[in-house]
This record gives structure tokens, sequence and C-alpha cells, in this order.
């Protein structure tokens, strides 16, 4: 632990220092708690990039701390010769976003490097996009994607348009220690590095070529009912544009938007937690779709790379959940390219070790490889990236079930604009055939096997919650129960050391994954749930999964499972 008084103080006797911030410190003088966890670590620069809370200290997110990540990162492109493209900058709509964004052109400026600077918000899908649009060295992208109001991010994309991994990231952070927090990175001003060329705005340029690449993605253009009625929210984010021109462009007439989430705000006015995983966000949509008959409706997140989706049919609101979407989209994705013999030879999609099994099923019955990796689109987009020089495999998509969906090759990360569009395609698709997103789902049930699932996170915040969650999988992985009802134990995967172990007769094998701290415990009935600590929140995170001949008794299991997971992580204090 840092010396956290210590740094407090030094804060406080730096020159010029912001005067917001600054203030802020004052106003914290005789809360040694909050000092604490603002002060008792470094915000930590992984391969999500940076995400805290913003303010004052070397744990939250401010122009201090957003202008080392940059120039570190800046050092690292010039050492890998990967300056001379340029990087392209983007931001959400989140508090300051727009600032930390001007922050780091301007010290990138200050450092010889160009950058690409939207002339405003723009979906993260699009940052992908541009990218490789200027084939540019890197993208960073000013985001803290769902988390609440008071959080923003840094994302930092390399030159394939996919977030960095570790060996970038630990390069990056390698340059964040050898450098001052409050060394005067910049010394130049935006008017000079604009009329020097060193700060590019961009604008409708690459939108068109963004919008026209998603138009592109679609797989039908017949036997659709584009008469079909949307509900649409981007949740005060950066969706509402380029998803309402996409669908427009493409002659969905009937798209209401929830004008209170329709402008970007990040203070989030109608609710606390802008994530469309979370059922109070589609509170003023499903008012909205009541009012006027809808039929489907698709919230996206702040940086629009997620989306959730529910219909309202003659039983009401229905709610899927990303693994409900995922095969969704799997099963549509694959029906219409082979019906059009679009469908290569060598298909592939890819997921994450903690996605559900399903869609697995029905790409195998297309002849469709399925790819796990590790969590996180930077994983995901990792083997098309592989494939664009192997070709050994095509990849046609990849998904998480943390509602996040890419589905084609001209971006690298997960993508609500593009998953939009494909969702209202299919609503449209299957209303033709006298079906909703539910019936389809229900009747892959039928096909597949009836699959539940539910994940369940565990906020612990601050150093004490952080040292609990290090106490629950440490100590879950030596004391773990061994049967749920009927449902037995057979195999655990610990993806901290690579094993597989069956059990229990402890069996051991290796698996071809990087190593991280996560681990799957397998029953024998296909049931399974797995433990991991979030990457970029304070929680641990617990996926459990069903499988059974009935929808009633995948929920029962499902419940049976949830309950004796969380009851014992709930006693390691």
């Amino acid at each position: 632990m840092l010396d956290y008084l210590k740094l407090y103080n030094d804060w406080l006797k730096v020159e010029d220092l912001d005067e917001e911030l600054k203030s802020e410190l004052l106003k914290i003088k005789d809360n040694e708690e909050e000092i604490q966890n603002r002060f008792y670590m470094n915000l930590e620069f992984g391969t999500a990039g940076l995400r805290g809370k913003l303010g004052a200290g070397n744990n939250r997110m401010n122009i201090y701390v957003i202008g080392r990540a940059t120039k570190a990162l800046g050092q690292v492109m010039l050492d890998k010769n990967e300056a001379k493209n340029g990087v392209v900058i983007a931001h959400d709509s989140r508090i300051k976003s727009d600032i930390f964004a001007k922050e780091c052109a301007l010290t990138l400026a200050s450092m010889g490097i160009k950058s690409y600077l939207f002339d405003s918000l723009r979906p993260t899908p699009e940052l992908s996009y541009a990218v490789r649009y200027y084939k540019a060295g890197a993208g960073i992208n000013v985001t803290a994607s769902h988390n609440p109001k008071e959080y923003n991010g840094y994302k930092v994309y390399w030159k394939e348009g996919s977030q960095i991994k570790s060996e970038i990231a630990n390069a990056v952070l390698a340059k964040i220690d050898n450098l001052d927090l409050f060394e005067k990175r910049i010394n130049i001003t935006f008017e000079e590095a604009v009329s020097k060329g060193l700060i590019v705005i961009i604008n409708k340029e690459v939108d068109e070529a963004f919008y026209n690449e998603t138009i592109n993605a679609s797989l039908r253009s017949e036997n659709l009912d584009k008469n079909i009625k949307i509900v649409y929210t981007p949740l005060n984010g950066a969706g509402n544009i380029p998803c309402r021109t996409i669908l427009s462009r493409l002659g969905y007439k009937n798209v209401y938007v929830v004008k209170e989430q329709e402008q970007p705000d990040g203070t989030f006015p109608t609710i606390k937690y802008p994530n469309p995983e979370d059922k109070e966000a589609f509170e003023y949509a499903e008012k909205l779709a009541k009012e006027v008959g809808a039929e489907l409706l698709i919230a996206t997140d702040p940086d629009c790379d997620r989306l959730a989706v529910e219909i309202l049919d003659k039983d009401g609101i229905f709610s899927f959940n990303g693994n409900q979407i995922g095969v969704i989209l799997v099963n549509y994705v694959l029906e219409s390219m082979q019906k059009q013999n679009k469908l290569p030879k060598n298909a592939a999609i890819v997921k994450s070790i903690v996605t559900g099994e399903m869609s697995r099923a029905i790409a195998e019955s297309y002849n469709v490889k399925m790819f796990d990796v590790l969590t996180g689109f930077k994983n995901i987009c990792e083997l098309p990236n592989i494939w664009d020089i192997t070709k050994e495999y095509t990849y046609i998509m990849g998904y998480e079930e943390s509602i996040g969906y890419n589905i084609g090759s001209y971006l690298r990360d997960k993508d609500g604009v593009a998953s939009t569009l494909i969702l209202c395609e299919a609503a449209a698709y299957y209303k033709t055939l006298g079906k909703t997103l539910k019936d389809v789902l229900f009747e892959l049930f039928e096909k597949y096997g009836y699959y539940a699932e539910n994940t369940t996170s565990l906020v612990l915040e601050g150093i004490e919650g952080q040292k609990r969650i290090s106490r629950m999988m440490s100590e879950y992985r030596k004391n773990f129960p061994t049967s749920h009802n009927e449902m037995k134990l057979v195999e655990i995967i610990d993806y901290a050391t690579g094993i597989k172990k069956t059990y229990p007769d402890s069996v051991e094998s290796s698996i071809d994954i990087e190593k991280t701290n996560a681990v799957k415990f397998i029953l024998d009935d296909g049931s399974w749930y797995a433990l991991r600590p979030s990457g970029t929140e304070p929680k641990i995170k617990v996926y459990c999964y069903s499988k059974a001949n009935t929808y009633e008794e995948s929920l029962l299991k499902l419940k049976v499972l949830e309950e004796t997971v969380l009851s014992n992580l709930y006693a390691i204090k």
C-alpha cells in the first residue's frame, strides 16, 4: 500500500494544480478513509487501459493520470516505430470525456505524433473502424462503457483496431512507472497543433465510411417486414445518431426513440447505472413501447458497444439475457449465410470462456468451428487478427454473455450499431414467418436443449473489498461444493494455472489458453459455473449455467446452483 497521507499532501504542494481538483482535496482533509481510497494505490493500467472514479488522486481519473498514460503510449509507439501513422482519438458522453480526449491529442502533439480527433462523441465501434480506416498505429477511446456516472475510462487500441493485449499494456505500464505524474507534458496550443497538422479533426468522412460498412453487414434485403415497430434508447450515450441513421437508411420507418434518454448526457439523469443489462434501464423504453404498440425494444450503453433486447407481445414484456441474444444472432447469421451460399467452409465464431454452450451446438450443426478465449473483446478479436494473416479460418462473428457482439470483420471490437441492425433485421424477417424473437429462442430450445443462465456480481469496493475478493478466489479454490442436489461435479478448469482436473479422481491435463484469475466447475449434466474477478470494476462475478430437458427444469437447476455457490462465497469473510 502506498503512503496515502504523504501522497495527499504532495498533491496539495503541486504548483498550478488544477483548481477543481485542489478544491476536492481540501474538502476531504479531515476524511482519512476517503484520502486512503484516493491514494492507497495508483489507478492500474492494464489490458483494459484505465477505468476509475473521476476526481483528484492517483487512484482516480483526471488529466494528470490521463496525460501520463498518453505520454507513455506515445513513447511505446515511438519505440516500436508505430507512431508515423498517428493515433485516432474518440470519446463518449461521460463527464470530462471531451476534455480528456483533447488532453490526449495535445500530449501526443507535443511529442510530434499526429492524432485524428473526432469532432464530437462517437460510438466505440466507430473508433475501432477509424483506426483501420486511417491505418493508424493506435487508438484511444475515452469511455467507461456502462459504469456509473462517477466513472470514466481510457481504452487503448493497437493498429489492427482491437484493444491492446498484455504485451503492449505492460510496455505502456513500464513507461508510466518512469514518468512524473505532474511533469509539464503539453508545449503546444490546440490551435497551433491543428495548424501544423498534428491534430486532424475528423467527422463526416469517417462517419459515412463506417455507415456504409455497417449497412453492408446486412444479411437480407428481402422477406423483411420493415414496418415492425421498434423502440430504441441510447441511454444518453453515443448510439443515438449512428443507430438511427443505419435503420433509417435501410428503410425501418417505425423507430421510436426514448426522448428522456435521447440526447448525450454524462449525468444519466433517468438511471443510476447506465447498463442495458440492468432491467431498470428499460423503464422508459417499456413505457413508450406500450404507448406506441412496439414489438422490439433495444437499448445501447453509453459508448454503444453493447446492447440489450426486449420484446413486447401478447404476454407482455420478455427480456433476453446476453447469452440468449447471442444464440439468436448465431442462428440468424448462420441460417442467412447458408441459405445464400455465403457461408465459408472454414467459417469460425469466437466466444468467451464464461459464455454459454448452446451456441456451440448451433454452430456445429452448420459445420462451423467455435473457439473459446478469455473474456474481453481484446481476446475475441485476436483470433481474426491472426486469421487475417494465416487464412486458416474465416471469422464470422464473436460475442460474449455480457451483451457484446461483433458481426463481420471490418472492425475489431464489440459493436452496438451493427448488432442493432442485425437484431432488427432478424425480428423483421421472423415477423414475416409469424414469429417473434422469443418464439425463435424457444424453437431453438426444443431443438438443442433448454439452457438457463445468470450472472451475479458481488460488488466490494475499496481496499477491504479488494482484499476480500482475493480471499474469495483463493479460499473457494480450496473448498468448493462437490454436488448441487442431483448435479455432481466432474471437472474443474483453473485458468490461473492452466490445468484441467477431473473430479474426484484428479486426472490432470493442460489447457491451451492464456492464464487468468478464473475457475470453472463443470457438472455431470452439462451444467456449470465459473468465478472471476472483474478486470474493470470492484466486483467478483459468478456465472451460473444449467441444462435440462424442459424450461422449468432448467430454471430450477439454475436456482439450486446459484444458491449453493453464493452461500459458499458469502461465507468467506
